[in-house]
């Protein structure tokens, strides 16, 4: 089954973060993204510009609503993810607390 590892977080840190600092963090994630490969779990995935930069278009029977920013005002966004191949929650769970960040798991529909 496919899954969506949706990665969640304050990005407030991250954009106050110096050279070293983003290194670091890349390096965790890289050294995920080889485990995943390592497994045969990795099916793509991205870092996401940061939540300022979103467009929310919203339907209301015929009429758009076109605004600047993320869908929903929190503290947290989401700022990237990762497709996994797993054979089910547990597995998926397994590969989701591997990840350098918070998480959230969704099971792609089809």
């Amino acid at each position: 089954m496919k899954y969506v590892l949706l990665v969640v977080g304050d990005e407030r840190p991250w954009s106050q973060a110096g050279p070293e600092e983003r290194a670091a963090v890349y390096a965790r994630w890289g050294a995920y993204t080889a485990m995943l490969t390592e497994r045969g779990a990795n099916l793509g995935g991205n870092e996401l510009a940061h939540s300022s930069t979103a467009t929310t278009v919203r339907k209301n029977g015929d009429q758009v609503l076109i605004t600047d920013g993320p869908y929903a005002e929190t503290v947290e966004q989401i700022s990237g993810y990762q497709i996994v191949e797993a054979r089910d929650l547990d597995e998926a769970i397994e590969l989701a607390s591997a990840m350098p960040s918070d998480v959230e798991i969704r099971r792609c529909a089809s």
